[in-house]
């Protein structure tokens, strides 16, 4: 969930971001623009004023930060090179010990939920190498540097950064002590703040919902997250096929969800998928690969996963570390 939120804007126009706000920083503390951020938190959810302005005294801009929003890996890489980030070896070998480590846990994540428990596993194995990378950046930091020294997203951020003032003040955490990414998503499932808002649940019974140190409600948490997100229990995902119409086709469409059927995938070029409902949404994807270009029918379950991170090439990773995570 983390790249999915730096949106599409050009290297030039970030770097550009980066340089002029690199420039004229000095400090959180005083800016008018902060200012008014605290006056809303204390007139809307009756924060303390001086116990924020002591936060924001501390909270830092991270240059490394605004470097990163400016060249996510979605925009920057075809399939061939994303997929080696994430379909290795040593991920597949230790997602298969995180699943049979918690087998009970994501036995029942799939009984209650109906999402597939490699699926699960997946993403936090792309997102955290299950849990073994949740981010080393300060949350406040992450979100006061975007929220307020980077244009392009900036009502989003400023948005985020309440939500995680919000969400301490519930759950009890230090909002200084919150670590996550680059873009303030935290735990083993890396949840942006109002998702974990929205989103978490306690799945061990002890009344918390700990998606930071707590395996068991992460993985409760992606469940929930998925099955909110309208995932078909028992529907396919994706499937690769043969392909021999237009390189130019409408069928591949920038949208990630679903508008024509497979009868209209195989009008246009697409090889008969045996045992699939022609009447079936689904998207046509085309991928370059290490041995060329593949092609792809993606249905409902695959745009649930890019409701996690909006990119084709994020869902593609999922699914594929999922299937790698189901073989013997």
């Amino acid at each position: 969930m983390i790249t999915r939120l730096a949106g599409v804007f050009s290297k030039v126009v970030g770097l550009s971001v980066l340089v002029v706000s690199q420039a004229s920083f000095a400090g959180y503390e005083g800016r008018e623009d902060v200012d008014a951020f605290i006056d809303d938190l204390v007139s809307e959810h009756q924060f303390d004023r001086e116990s924020l302005r002591a936060v924001f005294k501390k909270a830092e801009q991270k240059e490394s930060i605004l470097k990163a929003i400016a060249r996510p890996a979605e925009k920057r890489l075809e399939w061939a090179g994303y997929r080696k980030i994430f379909i290795r070896d040593d991920r597949i070998k230790r997602g298969k010990a995180f699943m049979k480590e918690h087998a009970e846990t994501f036995a029942r994540a799939e009984a209650k939920f109906g999402v597939p428990k490699e699926i699960i596993a997946a993403i936090i194995g792309v997102e955290t190498r299950y849990g073994s990378n949740k981010g080393s950046y300060r949350v406040i930091d992450a979100l006061a540097t975007l929220g307020f020294d980077y244009p392009p997203r900036s009502k989003f951020f400023k948005s985020e950064l309440k939500q995680v003032f919000l969400l301490a003040r519930e759950q009890g955490f230090d909002v200084e002590e919150l670590k996550g990414s680059y873009a303030g998503a935290m735990g083993y499932g890396q949840f942006i703040p109002s998702s974990y808002r929205h989103y978490a649940v306690d799945f061990d019974g002890d009344n918390v919902a700990d998606i930071l140190n707590n395996p068991v409600d992460a993985i409760g948490s992606v469940a929930n997250y998925f099955i909110k997100h309208r995932w078909k229990a028992g529907q396919p995902v994706a499937v690769q096929a043969q392909y021999s119409g237009a390189e130019d086709s409408e069928l591949f469409f920038k949208s990630l969800k679903p508008k024509h059927t497979l009868a209209d995938l195989y009008e246009g070029g697409v090889a008969t998928l045996d045992g699939l409902d022609p009447t079936r949404s689904a998207r046509l994807l085309r991928l370059n690969a290490e041995d060329g270009v593949q092609h792809w029918a993606t249905f409902q379950n695959f745009y649930v996963i890019t409701r996690y991170n909006h990119s084709h090439l994020y869902g593609m990773a999922v699914f594929e570390l999922s299937e790698a995570l189901r073989a013997e």
